[in-house]
């Protein structure tokens, strides 16, 4: 069996379920890892690893979704809640742009009582302010903000693209299958939503990104499901840039499960290589595995190591906080065997 699909993959053949489901289940991980590893230079022969320099700024942590795997968010009548405000802001977009960041990536809860005003004028002011790509606002607050403020999902987008809007985040798709986010993000939007406003996106010509978060309370194939829909979307629109999985931290959740290993994680990354044929690029997570394992994930279908994240929330409050200066992920790239490059959000070279 593992010949036939290695065949079928080698000679550039698209896998499905079954295929998919046989090399998840019962293929060497080394083997695996191979194939994967043969994909990604096929794609990409040239012996870069790519990573982008931006900052994940939480404009607010004050949230009425309150998701079990969460430890970041302050429900509405607790203590502990903020509100970002101009300066704020602005303090943290100027010490991304003095650190050679390109980028930010902007999410928040799901805010009860901001006006959609509120997120309009802030893209503005950044536009106006600063030379910065703004990467924000997940699946499940664009479907908050339509249902909230009495909208469509298009009609959302096209205000914030307006606004400033740059791209989306492929936040908040945790697993994409409903009987798994009903039990672990009950007021979150749907799977089907969070792909509808993808395309939406896709279409209104804003690019994306997607991702998974595994290891809680899914089995192995409502991760093949997840990759799968995935793969019909990119078909239909090709707006994904990238996709990104990563694990759950269960520290300080409601969720009571033992991390995933360095193996699990290496299977499924190397698998999401195999599946979704049609994704150009596959992020390592060195933010919940740590630099070590992102450093092997490069052999196992990664071509990028993310970001530099120059702050981060979300997996801290989850107790993990890994992090990395530029020069050490430029020296994990390199002791791996490839040349490090910073990108922008849709994978151009940043200059020197």
């Amino acid at each position: 069996m593992m010949h036939a699909i290695e065949t079928k993959i080698l000679t550039g053949d698209r896998i499905y379920w079954e295929e998919a489901l046989w090399l998840y289940e019962r293929a060497d991980l080394h083997e695996l890892g191979a194939l994967a590893h043969a994909v990604r230079l096929r794609k990409h022969p040239e012996p870069v690893v790519t990573y982008v320099a931006d900052r994940n700024i939480n404009y607010s942590n004050i949230c009425t979704c309150g998701c079990r795997f969460c430890a970041f968010f302050k429900a509405p009548d607790k203590d502990g809640g903020y509100v970002l405000t101009h300066e704020e802001l602005a303090q943290k977009i100027e010490e991304t742009i003095a650190l050679g960041g390109t980028q930010i990536l902007m999410q928040g809860g799901h805010h009860p009582d901001l006006p959609f005003s509120f997120y309009e004028d802030m893209l503005r002011f950044i536009k106006a302010n600063w030379p910065i790509h703004i990467h924000a606002f997940s699946p499940p607050e664009i479907a908050y903000f339509a249902e909230l403020f009495s909208m469509s999902h298009a009609q959302v987008i096209q205000k914030l693209r307006a606004a400033g809007l740059d791209s989306i985040p492929g936040g908040g798709a945790e697993i994409l299958v409903n009987e798994v986010r009903t039990q672990v993000s009950p007021n979150k939007c749907s799977a089907d939503t969070w792909l509808d406003i993808m395309e939406e996106a896709h279409n209104q010509g804003l690019r994306t990104t997607a991702t998974m978060m595994f290891g809680h309370e899914e089995e192995p194939r409502h991760r093949l499901e997840h990759l799968f829909r995935l793969r019909e979307v990119q078909d239909r629109s090709g707006g994904f840039t990238a996709f990104i999985p990563w694990t759950l931290q269960p520290g300080n959740t409601n969720i009571d499960v033992r991390p995933q290993t360095a193996p699990e994680y290496l299977r499924l990354l190397a698998l999401s290589r195999l599946v979704l044929d049609n994704f150009d690029n596959l992020q390592v997570s060195w933010v919940t595995m740590g630099p070590k394992v992102a450093q092997l994930a490069l052999f196992f279908g990664g071509n990028d190591f993310g970001s530099l994240m120059i702050e981060e929330n979300v997996v801290k409050a989850a107790g993990v906080a890994f992090q990395l200066t530029r020069e050490e992920i430029h020296s994990l790239v390199e002791a791996a065997g490839f040349t490090p490059m910073q990108r922008t959000m849709d994978y151009r070279p940043v200059a020197d």
